[in-house]
């Protein structure tokens, strides 16, 4: 469709931008020789794609990062500020035979950057541009524009609140078609309904619609069911579009934790600092059900991928760090947020403002003076989360609102929490929920940071040397194993306070070294094992993971159903095993073992009917 495309750095202004020089570019993507540009300019020409007088054309671009003015032919004809909403421009009569498109991508005028505007990714992460997508969609006198159908399940039933918008080149009096039918092969029944549009030549209108479906299949996260879908599809005339969708609920309260479909479960998830959909079968290595793209809304493919795979998505609004921000911008993307990706049954959560309070500059060590330090930066904490909740109170009811992410000492609906990296030792995590329960409730991040890719890392985004290098030698597989520890240590400890929704940090780092447990090519690090065992949706723990010491054998079962087993432990001179049962979404002691003080390693084995699930604590 489209010729070449250039780009040129310009400064941010008024007029047509005419950069000094253009560069050939690949577009969709992020072009690195422009990492540290405020405003990209990117040009191509292409031919007038209709095949006849009647036929109407459509510029759709995706993933405009972040606001942007768009000329066709020297004619300003939008402007844009929304980079994860597709934007899509009626051609019009501005279009001849060869046609000039020049896109001005500018950085954020306000807060709502979020990850891409701080320094936990490179610059080459946040390059003005188009990064997802660019197309022409040719259509007849009407064009369904899009489509959602939100799902809903509550007493009332099952249905999809379906919504779709019409442009139309005439005056039109007519109906849309919607059908919806289980997807692929799945056995079902389909269905049909209409519903009025009106609309006068040149007119946008939405037309809103609800589809009650009978005896419904629902889409469940993978270790929980299958993922059963619905396509759902309008059409006015010969224009039609579809979209792929599930039906699930989402319910978390302090009492029964988090609810996927009137079931009980934990949520086990991974941050993305940078994400694609192969990051999505990354996190179901690791045994996760969920992953937090954090301070950002990823990419379309990365949701489908989510539903695809039976991944839930807590999506962030991109709003990250300390300060003040509109109120009334802020709710306007969250809207445009839910409209877009509503549709997907993945999207679960949905974050506001995430880490708005730090606990101070330098890390502090585990003693009672360093205890004494942290609570007082505590008590000191400062942030009014009264902009955050008038924010949320735009998310429907129907996903799970977190409106404030952030470290220990504010008023948080989920906590960052960084013992063994910024204070503490990765054990202390146990007096922390001991003092204060309510921080184990949903943790939206914990971790500690390796050298991965490059082990000579210094200025790396994402990747606090100086705290590295207070915690770990300079040697990467050093490096890796402190990381290891800390996660699998905080994990565990986690678990076994019963914490709702846990997100370690993170998945993959964004560049050579960070905090992911895989690198930034993805490659495994070495916690990558170690988190993947300490996720397992059943696993056998020690409540005092250390030599001369009796400690309880804990199994925690995430799963919805009962599980009968055979535990075995094996250690320095001792070993035993003995069959349990355990109910569905359920943790409790099962036995107690002497560790030997002499003991090295300790290895506990839980033989299940479909398999084998192993835990080894070096000691």
């Amino acid at each position: 469709m489209f010729h070449e495309w250039r780009a040129g750095e310009v400064e941010p202004g008024e007029g047509v931008p005419e950069p000094e020089t253009w560069e050939p570019v690949t577009v969709p993507g992020k072009p690195s020789g422009f990492a540290d540009a405020d405003a990209v300019v990117y040009r191509t020409t292409f031919d007038d794609p209709r095949s006849d007088v009647d036929e109407n054309a459509m510029l759709v671009l995706e993933g405009v990062y972040a606001h942007a003015r768009l000329w066709l032919n020297g004619s300003l004809l939008a402007e844009h500020d929304a980079y994860f909403e597709p934007l899509r421009v009626p051609l019009g009569e501005a279009l001849t035979a060869e046609n000039e498109l020049l896109v001005e991508c500018r950085r954020p005028e306000d807060r709502f950057g979020g990850i891409y505007e701080s320094d936990l990714v490179p610059d080459d992460e946040a390059v003005p541009g188009i990064w997802w997508g660019a197309d022409v969609e040719t259509y007849g006198d009407h064009h369904v524009v899009d489509l959602s159908a939100r799902p809903r399940i509550d007493e009332e039933g099952a249905r999809f609140e379906v919504r779709t918008t019409v442009l139309s080149g005439i005056d039109l009096d007519d109906r849309v078609t919607f059908s919806v039918k289980p997807e692929g092969d799945r056995r079902g029944r389909g269905m049909m309904n209409r519903a009025p549009v009106e609309a006068q030549a040149g007119e946008k209108t939405t037309v809103e619609h609800t589809i009650e479906i009978r005896d419904p299949a629902l889409w469940w996260p993978h270790d929980m069911g299958e993922q059963d879908r619905y396509v759902v599809r309008a059409k006015l005339g010969e224009d039609e579009r579809t979209v792929t969708t599930g039906l699930r609920s989402i319910e978390y309260d302090e009492g029964d934790g988090l609810v996927v479909n009137g079931r009980q479960t934990t949520g086990r998830g991974v941050n993305l600092l940078v994400s694609e959909p192969a990051d999505v079968e990354r996190a179901i290595e690791v045994n996760a059900n969920l992953v937090r793209p954090h301070a950002h809304v990823p990419r379309p493919d990365v949701f489908e991928a989510a539903d695809d795979a039976g991944v839930l998505v807590w999506s962030d609004l991109p709003l990250t760090g300390p300060g003040p921000f509109d109120i009334e911008r802020g709710r306007n993307l969250l809207t445009r947020l839910v409209e877009t990706y509503d549709h997907h049954p993945s999207l679960a959560a949905i974050g506001v403002h995430d880490d708005p309070f730090t606990l101070g500059e330098g890390g502090l060590g585990s003693g009672t003076l360093d205890r004494l330090r942290l609570r007082w930066r505590m008590w000191r904490g400062d942030y009014d989360r009264g902009a955050a909740d008038d924010v949320a109170s735009a998310i429907p009811e129907d996903f799970l609102a977190l409106p404030v992410i952030g470290s220990p000492g504010i008023d948080h609906d989920a906590t960052a929490l960084y013992p063994g990296w910024r204070y503490g030792e990765a054990a202390d995590v146990d007096w922390l929920l001991d003092r204060y329960p309510q921080l184990g409730n949903v943790v939206g991040e914990y971790g500690a940071a390796s050298l991965g890719s490059d082990p000579d890392a210094t200025d790396v985004a994402g990747f606090d040397r100086a705290i590295h290098d207070r915690r770990v030698e300079r040697d990467r597989e050093a490096s890796q194993a402190y990381q290891q520890d800390v996660l699998e240590t905080i994990t565990e400890r986690l678990r076994l306070h019963g914490t709702d929704l846990l997100v370690a940090s993170a998945l993959r780092d964004p560049a050579g070294a960070g905090m992911g447990v895989y690198t930034d090519a993805g490659d495994p690090k070495q916690a990558q094992q170690a988190l993947a065992d300490a996720f397992e949706p059943i696993q056998a723990l020690l409540s005092e993971p250390r030599p001369g010491v009796e400690s309880d054998v804990v199994v925690v079962n995430d799963g919805p159903t009962d599980v009968d087993a055979t535990l075995a432990w094996k250690t320095d001179g001792t070993s035993g095993e003995q069959e349990i049962s355990l109910e569905g979404n359920k943790t409790k002691p099962v036995t107690t073992v002497v560790i030997p003080p002499e003991a090295e390693t300790i290895e506990l084995s839980l033989s299940l009917p479909d398999r084998s699930v192993t835990n080894t604590y070096p000691l």
